[in-house]
């Protein structure tokens, strides 16, 4: 495994895009995660001051400033900092900036640091810009930046009949691509409406492969919020699919798991109400018990280069009722397993007491075929 002390994000290395702002009216899209130098200043805030017009920013999930929870209303208003009208495209009704929005924009610039898996919705923000760029005839500058999961391409290849919010593209669950990469395998795959192509221009990341550790300078969202839960986070996601706590509603989500019904487990925690990460957790209140994963050594899951699917055998085995484990209809707070997994394959093999490797089996002829796809449109070894 290597390490990350000579990486240089696309957004950092600024001589190489200045000058192609310099003069144009600019939009952004952008979040916490988009930050440059050694004191990770706000990317809009520091292209103002190097005399950029940027006339608008657009905010995805969790809002432009990072201070909406997962799946909450973000409305448009005007940046407090800045003055500069923020346009939410989460939860406003409007997935992708309108005709009006782009009518005074010269270039859109997309910069949001992703964590490499299908479900997390920054990749889908990134197709529909480009769908929206290509509809008006803009350009998108697209500042790269490593995938901490880069490494693991793992997982079943989505079902397109299970499309949804967290699955658009028929991608496996890790996907092991940046957002860049990601971005040319959209237009070289016509995965926009209507086969549309979208005018590209990436500022790869400087000295970086896929095998890299990259440790985030921000966390990525708020649930996501140390190295750790982001490393863990391409297999205990699925779990948002069972009546698994994921540790939602604790300082330390995505890196714990556990259930009031598992009294067999001397680990446990308790989900509270926390305004800002999850205000009405899964099993709010109630102790879970489970399992502790804060210091399990994800060197190991860097080796395997494997979801490890050995812990929602595990769970499922242990929890008692098992008609209930998969059942989305009991919680809000519950998802459903099949939109996660991208594939109803996934939780019948789980009930029915298949090994770990006799589902991965499975998965193999698409991950294979999907490799091969992967390779045209990489940036980085």
């Amino acid at each position: 495994m290597q390490l990350s002390a000579s990486i240089k994000t696309g957004a950092d290395q600024t001589e190489k895009y200045l000058p192609y702002l310099k003069g144009k009216r600019v939009g952004i899209l952008a979040n916490p995660t988009s930050v440059i130098g050694k004191h990770n200043v706000h990317l809009v805030d520091s292209l103002l001051k190097l005399g950029i017009h940027i006339v608008k920013v657009f905010g995805p999930e969790h809002g432009f400033r990072g201070n909406a929870s997962a799946g909450a209303h973000v409305a448009d208003e005007v940046d407090s900092a800045t003055g500069i009208p923020l346009i939410s495209l989460y939860g406003s009704g409007k997935s992708k900036p309108s005709k009006a929005d782009m009518a005074d924009i010269d270039i859109m610039v997309y910069d949001l640091q992703d964590v490499g898996c299908r479900f997390y919705t920054n990749i889908n923000a990134l197709a529909r810009l480009m769908e929206a760029c290509a509809e008006n005839n803009k350009e998108l500058l697209i500042l790269d930046r490593p995938n901490p999961n880069g490494y693991l391409i793992d997982g079943p290849i989505l079902d397109m009949k299970l499309k949804s919010g967290i699955g658009m593209f028929p991608i496996p669950i890790a996907h092991g691509l940046t957002i860049g990469e990601f971005a040319q395998m959209v237009n070289g795959e016509g995965w926009l409406p209507n086969h549309l192509q979208c005018n590209i221009r990436i500022i790869p990341v400087a000295n970086y492969n896929h095998n890299m550790e990259y440790t985030l300078p921000v966390k990525p969202s708020p649930n996501l919020n140390t190295q750790q839960s982001i490393l863990l986070y391409p297999t205990l996601c699925l779990f948002e699919g069972t009546v698994i706590s994921q540790g939602r509603g604790t300082y330390f989500p995505f890196a714990v798991l556990g259930n009031p019904d598992l009294k067999g487990y001397s680990f446990s925690f308790t989900p509270t109400s926390i305004k800002g990460m999850a205000e009405t957790p899964l099993h709010m209140n109630n102790t879970c018990y489970g399992l502790d994963l804060r210091k399990y050594d994800v060197a190991a899951l860097h080796k395997s280069k494997r979801l490890h699917i050995e812990w929602m055998i595990e769970m499922y085995k242990a929890y008692p009722y098992k008609e209930k484990f998969f059942d989305f209809k009991q919680s809000k707070e519950m998802g459903s397993i099949d939109k996660l997994a991208g594939t109803t394959a996934f939780k019948e093999q789980i009930i029915a007491g298949l090994s770990a490797d006799e589902i991965r089996k499975t998965w193999e002829p698409g991950l294979k075929a999907y490799k091969e796809m992967r390779k045209k449109y990489l940036l980085y070894p």
